[in-house]
C-alpha cells in the first residue's frame, strides 16, 4: 500500500509514523521547508527558537507514546513539574495554587483549598464546582460558553480569573467569552479530573524539533517513507495522484482552511468543505525577549494578571530554567485581543512593564527580541461547533488534524489523535 499524507505537522508526522509501523509506504508532502507545522523550531536572527512556546501536560497519553515510538524520551527533553499556577502582582497580593503530589481526587481537594491569595468562599466554591462536573460524568446537559458556565455556578474572584479563564484561554486558545463549556469540561475532565500524573505539567526543555518532529522524519525514512518538503499540494485527482505521484489513499492532515480548499474541488467532499470553509481562527504572539544572563523568574510559568487596567499579559516562560538559555523570557500571548493593534516595540515594551511590575523590580535592558505572530494558530473553539469526520464521503481520503478530534480543542494531543485515528481508519478500509 503506498498512502500520501499532505502536511508535515504533528497530525500527518502521526499518521505517517502509523501507518510506516504497519508496513505501509508513506510520502509526505509539506509546504514548508521544515516538518512540524504550527510546533517546529525556527532560525531567528541567528538563534534557534520555536515558532511558539507550548505546554504539555501528563494527560497527553498519545503524544508520550508515539514520542516513545520514535525514539525520543520525554523524561529527558520535558521537565515534570505538579501543576502550579503563579499570579504575583508585585503588591503582595500573590496567586498561587500548587497541586500537592497526592492520590487523586485527594491533590486536587488539597491544592484548591491550600490555594494562597483567594478567600475561604471561593475555595469551596471550586471544590463544589469540580465536584458537579465529576457527578455530571463531565456532561452537560447542553453546551454554553465558559463564561455562562461559570456564571452559573458563582466562581468568581482571583479564583475565576487566575484559574478558570486563565486555563481556559491556555487550552482552548479562544476567550472564556467564546470557548465552547464542553470542550473546557472535556479538558478538566482529563487534566484535573485524571489521574494525579495527568495534571504534571510537562514544558519543552529542549527545542520543539527535538521532541517529535526531528525523531518522527527519520523513524519514517528508516521504514521506507519519504519527505517531500517545500512541496506544496494543489490538488488531487479522482485517481489519487499527488505531485505527480499515484497513491492507494491519501489522507489531509492540513489546517482546516486548506483542506477546505481541496475538498472543495470533489463533488463528494463538498460539503465537508463548506463546513470547513465557515470556520474562525484564534491568533496566538510569541514575544521572545533577551535579558541579562542573571534574570531569573521565581518560576519557570509565571501569570501575568490582567487588573483591569489595560494589560495585556498572559504568560511568561522562563528558558533559562527550561532551556538552558539564561535570561531568555517567552510571553505568551492567546486568542483575540487588545494586543493585536500593538507593534513590535510596543508589545515588548508593554510587557517588560507589566513583568517588572509584577515582580515588583526593576527588570535588566532587553538585549534583543524577536515576536513571531500566527494569525490563524488555531480555529476559534466555540459552542456546538460541528468537527468533520476523520472518514470523508470519498474511499480512501481521509482527514487529520486538531479540528478532526471532536472531543478536544486544538492542541498537541488533539493532533496526535487525529493522525492516528485516521491512520487506522485507512488501515482498516484497506483491509476491508
Amino acid at each position: 500500500m503506498k498512502a500520501a499524507i499532505v502536511g508535515g505537522g504533528w497530525a500527518g508526522l502521526s499518521a505517517a509514523v502509523e501507518l510506516s509501523r504497519a508496513g505501509v509506504q508513506v510520502t509526505v508532502f509539506e509546504a514548508a521547508r521544515q516538518v512540524g507545522g504550527r510546533a517546529r523550531s525556527v532560525e531567528a536572527r541567528g538563534r534557534r527558537l520555536d515558532n511558539g512556546q507550548h505546554i504539555l501536560i501528563g494527560a497527553y497519553r498519545e503524544t508520550l507514546r508515539l514520542m516513545t515510538a520514535v525514539g525520543v524520551d520525554p523524561e529527558r527533553l520535558l521537565k515534570r513539574l505538579p501543576l502550579e499556577v503563579n499570579f504575583p502582582d508585585g503588591k503582595g497580593s500573590h496567586f498561587r495554587m500548587r497541586l500537592p503530589r497526592l492520590p487523586a481526587p485527594l491533590h486536587l481537594a488539597f491544592g484548591l483549598l491550600g490555594a494562597r491569595g483567594v478567600s475561604v468562599a471561593e475555595k469551596f466554591s471550586a471544590v463544589r464546582f469540580m465536584r458537579f462536573l465529576q457527578d455530571a460524568r463531565y456532561c452537560l446537559d447542553a453546551d454554553c460558553t465558559v463564561s455562562t458556565l461559570l456564571d452559573r455556578h458563582r466562581q468568581r474572584g482571583k479564583l475565576r480569573t487566575c484559574l478558570w479563564e486563565s486555563l481556559c484561554l491556555a487550552a482552548l486558545n479562544t476567550s472564556p467569552k467564546q470557548a465552547s463549556a464542553q470542550i473546557f469540561v472535556n479538558t478538566l475532565r482529563d487534566s484535573l479530573g485524571g489521574g494525579r500524573a495527568a495534571t504534571d505539567l510537562l514544558l519543552p526543555a529542549a527545542d520543539l524539533d527535538r521532541l517529535f518532529p526531528a525523531a518522527a522524519a527519520s523513524f519514517i525514512a528508516a521504514h521506507g517513507g519519504k519527505i517531500r518538503c517545500a512541496t506544496r499540494v494543489e490538488t488531487i485527482d479522482d485517481g489519487f495522484q499527488v505531485a505527480g505521484e499515484r497513491f492507494d489513499g491519501v489522507l489531509l492532515a492540513v489546517g482546516p482552511q486548506h483542506a477546505a480548499t481541496l475538498l472543495a474541488r470533489q463533488q463528494a467532499t463538498a460539503e465537508t468543505a463548506q463546513l470547513l470553509a465557515g470556520y474562525h481562527f484564534e491568533p496566538i504572539a510569541t514575544v521572545y525577549c533577551g535579558y541579562a544572563p542573571q534574570l531569573r523568574l521565581p518560576f519557570p510559568m509565571l501569570g501575568l494578571a490582567a487588573r483591569g487596567r489595560g494589560e495585556i499579559g498572559q504568560w511568561a516562560f522562563d528558558r533559562g530554567a527550561l532551556c538552558g538559555t539564561p535570561g531568555v523570557i517567552a510571553f505568551v500571548l492567546s486568542g483575540h485581543g487588545a494586543w493585536e493593534e500593538l507593534d513590535r516595540q510596543e508589545l515588548v515594551a508593554q510587557l517588560d512593564a507589566e513583568l517588572a511590575s509584577a515582580l515588583h523590580t526593576r527588570l535588566p535592558v532587553i538585549a534583543w527580541q524577536q515576536v513571531i505572530r500566527e494569525q490563524r494558530a488555531t480555529f476559534s473553539c466555540r459552542p456546538g461547533l460541528r468537527r468533520p469526520a476523520a472518514r470523508t464521503a470519498r474511499s480512501g481520503l481521509w482527514l487529520a488534524g486538531d479540528y478532526v478530534c471532536a472531543e478536544y480543542p486544538a492542541t498537541l494531543e488533539a493532533a496526535v489523535r487525529s493522525g492516528l485515528a485516521a491512520a487506522r481508519g485507512m488501515l482498516l478500509e484497506r483491509r476491508g
